[in-house]
């Protein structure tokens, strides 16, 4: 049976009572990997994976949660500024399809809008030189993007 994919509060019910979450930032190129501790409480980056093909990519993601016994995902869903969904959206969508008939794990689905840009502001505030940057941003959005869900889930 495929993992559920549903919008964050509606899998919350569905994770196990105490496990770490799996967050991820989908981007073309790379896909940033962030985790929490079992209590849910605080989410770290944890490497960004040089896109290969699903595949490789799905079995490296399925090998982290794994090691780090998570109890389901986080995927940021790239909204536009309106709320509507576009292509970058509908591929975040196709990637959770064909990840949730690889494991049972639930997947949530987070709204993103402007996750890298805050963690790019961030950077250039620590004086991150662009190189830097550029080797932690996406898992630094993902840390992002599975904090924000974290706070949310706590504020329920």
């Amino acid at each position: 049976m495929p993992a559920l994919i549903l919008p964050l509060e509606e899998a919350a019910p569905h994770f196990a009572a105490r496990g770490g979450l799996i967050g991820l930032d989908l981007g073309t190129k790379t896909i940033g990997v962030a985790a929490s501790d079992p209590d849910r409480k605080l989410a770290a980056g944890v490497e960004t994976i040089a896109r290969k093909t699903f595949t490789a990519d799905a079995g490296r993601i399925l090998a982290l949660a794994s090691e780090r016994r998570a109890v389901g995902f986080v995927l940021g869903l790239p909204l536009n500024m309106d709320g509507s969904e576009g292509p970058r959206a509908q591929s975040t969508r196709s990637f959770a399809r064909n990840l949730a008939k690889l494991t049972a794990l639930p997947i949530a689905l987070w709204d993103e809008r402007l996750s890298t840009v805050a963690v790019e502001r961030e950077l250039i505030a620590a004086d991150a030189s662009r190189a830097k940057r550029a080797a932690v941003i996406d898992q630094h959005a993902a840390a992002f993007i599975l904090q924000g869900a974290l706070d949310r889930l706590l504020r329920k």
